[in-house]
């Protein structure tokens, strides 16, 4: 299989992705930091890992062909983006049909406004721009993920939880032929 980690800082992710997939299998790294593309090329020197490569960009525009990977992971990323309909978007285009979005991200309880969000964030920066549970859930079915599930693992802060988001690109029906 072909795993892309969205934000993938120093690699480790990628590298514990690369020796589950074995061999025959890919490990994608994506980061817009000269700084940790390069921390993570040299983890994976010093891993000895043959089957990763790490790239620059960014995760709403990322810079792969459609339907080139199989499993999308990423830790705490997309919250930070400032366009997160583009981030699944993009994670939709780039996963082959049934392709597995598994991510772990920050989301807010349903009753919690922007403001109340941003006053979070306030003490911890990379919470503030989290969506709601539903708004998360909403984005991926927008982008055309099916099969969503978000469970909450613990609470960051008062209404602010971490989550693990699964989901599934579907694959296309097949024409049925009358026998």
């Amino acid at each position: 299989e072909t795993v892309l980690d969205l934000g993938s800082g120093g690699g480790i992710d990628v590298l514990l992705s690369a020796r589950r997939v074995g061999p025959a299998g890919k490990a994608y790294g994506l980061d817009m930091t000269e700084e940790m593309l390069n921390l993570a090329r040299d983890n994976a020197t010093k891993a000895d890992a043959t089957n990763v490569e790490f790239i620059k960009g960014h995760i709403e525009s990322i810079p792969l062909p459609g339907e080139s990977i199989d499993v999308i992971i990423s830790n705490c990323v997309i919250n930070l983006s400032g366009n997160k309909a583009a981030v699944l978007a993009e994670s939709f285009r780039v996963l082959r049909p049934g392709g597995r979005f598994g991510v772990s991200d920050i989301l807010a309880e349903d009753h919690l406004t922007e403001a109340d969000r941003a006053e979070r964030g306030r003490h911890i920066g990379c919470i503030a721009g989290a969506l709601s549970f539903t708004e998360y859930r909403d984005g991926l079915t927008r982008a055309g993920f099916t099969g969503i599930s978000i469970t909450p693992t613990h609470e960051v802060v008062d209404g602010m939880h971490s989550a693990i988001i699964q989901a599934l690109k579907p694959r296309p029906r097949t024409a049925r032929t009358p026998s």
